[in-house]
């Protein structure tokens, strides 16, 4: 699905800000392989103090897991896609708890609230809130993706979170 992609204008990187409003974890730390290993792709998770998830830059929503709501893939103006996935085993909980503001193929501008999640109602079913934002695999564009917060950090939604190099 993300396989391939090409810049799409002269862009040299792209800054993004902070989705969610929490502490940084350092994607080793996050307990679905996929993610610690990075086999999902490079950048942080964010345990989230907040259960909001805003546009981290202007661009495009390629996709939402419509049925479930936990997880999104936005696209940057210069073809690079980020995968936002709220929540461990969340595609479990069918939707409860979550509210989408935005629909695939929409178009959002940086700071835009995108999803709505009850941290609560997700932790009482004993499910892990922590949200790994990744720079999808597969992207030839991309050359290198560099964390711009330290772990622990808190996060603004004023925070810049990563620096992709194209």
């Amino acid at each position: 699905m993300f396989l391939g992609w090409k810049k799409k204008n002269n862009v040299n990187e792209v800054l993004v800000g902070a989705p969610i409003i929490g502490k940084i974890v350092p994607l080793e730390q996050v307990e679905d392989e996929a993610f610690a290993t990075r086999s999902m792709g490079d950048g942080v998770a964010i345990l989230p103090s907040e259960g909001k998830v805003f546009a981290p830059f202007d661009g495009t929503v390629a996709y939402i897991m419509d049925k479930s709501k936990h997880a999104m893939l936005l696209e940057h103006k210069s073809g690079v896609q980020m995968l936002i996935h709220v929540g461990m085993n969340t595609v479990s909980l069918k939707g409860k708890g979550f509210t989408l503001h935005v629909a695939t193929g929409a178009k959002i501008k940086k700071g835009q609230l995108l999803l709505e999640f009850d941290i609560e109602q997700i932790q009482q079913e004993g499910i892990s809130i922590i949200t790994p934002i990744v720079v999808s695999v597969g992207q030839d564009l991309v050359k290198q993706v560099d964390i711009l917060l330290e772990s622990d950090q808190e996060t603004q939604l004023s925070s810049d979170l990563l620096r992709i190099q194209l």
